[in-house]
């Protein structure tokens, strides 16, 4: 499918995505397409396995993610059979060996369908980032054999819905102050508390949670337990309403004297926030994929519209302030790439990636946010409209500087790494 154009969906009069290559002029007369050709993915230079990924990802997008994006992110629908059609597809639990019954991709192949998802609806990007990267891969990582095999299976084939709860209403990046508690009666833990800002708070089957059974302020004082969905004393709290990454749904997780046996409990009691650590650190690399995927979708949407649009009698793309931010939001989606694909490498490698991960994320995502401000600006007045896709972008992009650790924390994490 590398360099076809597919339709995306079908307009209507108020909400339409309009053509990535039509003039404004005769953009709600046709259908809007998407144009697959990635000049920042060079063919000769991806494996067999990252090339059957994007393609399977791309022809997934064409035909089932496509027609669902208007009317869900309009409605802030998250439609957990996209996940389930995924996992059918073999591109859930993505680095989860297959006798778990996952993929048994490396890195490189996962950023690939992040990044390829993403460039059609970044909201479905990053649902697949936190039910692979934080709530499976957490289990995979410091779960018992027995947990793997009880838990993994249906999270790979989408029968599950992953969710991760760390952060808190008053706890975002100062995780060690969290309130929400484990007490163990016996062998058995009551939770209390709420978790706030979570991917797929309502709809995840299987929660990964960490909650305090220490002091404030200890990072040992703090455990990883499992809950499922269903659980006594479990429940969905208040759904956010969003700027952007409409589709992905986020929400509270709510614990009101939640009992768990302690074989939910993952690895040992107080390792709960090392734990959480170590996750971020892989996870950082799938928001900057998540962030080159809204970086090369409002690129792509640009430049075609620039060689598209005529004004003074030529294509905007030809006037010297046009194609200098063109080169500029080239140049910078390249450099985050080759970021990306060194920290992803290192993961490969079973290296720390703790400095890489964090200035990828960092970069990509800042990336993100500016490439995704150019494209509205190229756009003009009609990049301020719902009709064309970089508003959309617009609006995702922001997301990717503050989940999974702030820009600022990014910073920290680098700082201190580069200071050791």
């Amino acid at each position: 499918r590398a360099g076809e154009k597919t339709v995306l969906t079908k307009s209507d009069d108020s909400h339409e995505m309009a053509d990535h290559v039509n003039t404004p002029e005769t953009a709600r007369a046709k259908p809007p397409v998407l144009n697959w050709e990635d000049p920042f993915m060079l063919e000769d230079q991806l494996t067999e396995d990252e090339r059957l990924i994007r393609d399977s990802a791309r022809a997934y997008a064409d035909e089932s993610l496509a027609p669902r994006i208007l009317e869900a992110n309009r409605h802030e629908i998250f439609d957990r059979d996209i996940l389930s059609e995924m996992g059918a597809l073999g591109l859930l639990g993505a680095t989860i060996p297959e006798e778990y019954g996952g993929s048994g991709m490396g890195y490189h192949e996962y950023v690939t369908l992040i990044e390829t998802i993403s460039t059609v609806d970044p909201s479905i990007g990053l649902s697949i980032a936190a039910h692979n990267s934080l709530c499976t891969n957490h289990i995979y990582a410091f779960g018992n054999e027995s947990q793997r095999s009880k838990w993994l299976p249906g999270l790979c084939s989408g029968k599950f819905v992953g969710a991760w709860g760390l952060t808190e209403h008053n706890t975002g990046s100062d995780a060690k102050g969290m309130t929400t508690t484990a007490r163990k009666e016996g062998d058995q833990w009551v939770l209390n508390g709420t978790k706030n800002f979570i991917t797929h708070g309502i709809s995840g089957d299987i929660a990964v949670v960490i909650a305090r059974n220490g002091e404030k302020g200890d990072n040992r004082g703090m455990t990883a337990f499992v809950v499922e969905r269903g659980t006594a004393g479990f429940t969905a709290g208040k759904k956010e309403n969003k700027l952007g990454m409409r589709a992905s749904e986020t929400a509270e997780m709510v614990f009101d004297n939640c009992v768990i046996p302690d074989e939910n409990r993952l690895g040992p009691v107080g390792d709960g926030f090392i734990q959480s650590m170590k996750i971020l650190d892989g996870g950082r690399i799938s928001i900057a994929a998540l962030s080159l995927g809204v970086a090369k979708g409002a690129y792509n949407a640009s430049l075609a519209y620039s060689k598209e649009r005529k004004q003074f009698g030529k294509s905007i793309s030809s006037f010297q302030g046009i194609s200098f931010k063109l080169a500029d939001m080239a140049t910078q989606i390249e450099a985050a790439s080759l970021l990306t694909q060194k920290a992803s490498e290192m993961k490969n490698n079973n290296l720390n990636v703790t400095k890489q991960g964090a200035m990828a994320k960092l970069y990509a995502s800042e990336v993100c946010v500016n490439v995704a401000n150019e494209a509205v600006q190229i756009h003009g007045g009609y990049g301020f409209t719902k009709d064309f896709p970089v508003e959309k972008f617009f609006r995702d992009s922001k997301l990717c500087t503050i989940g999974e650790g702030t820009s600022e924390i990014q910073r920290l994490v680098i700082a201190r790494k580069i200071l050791e």
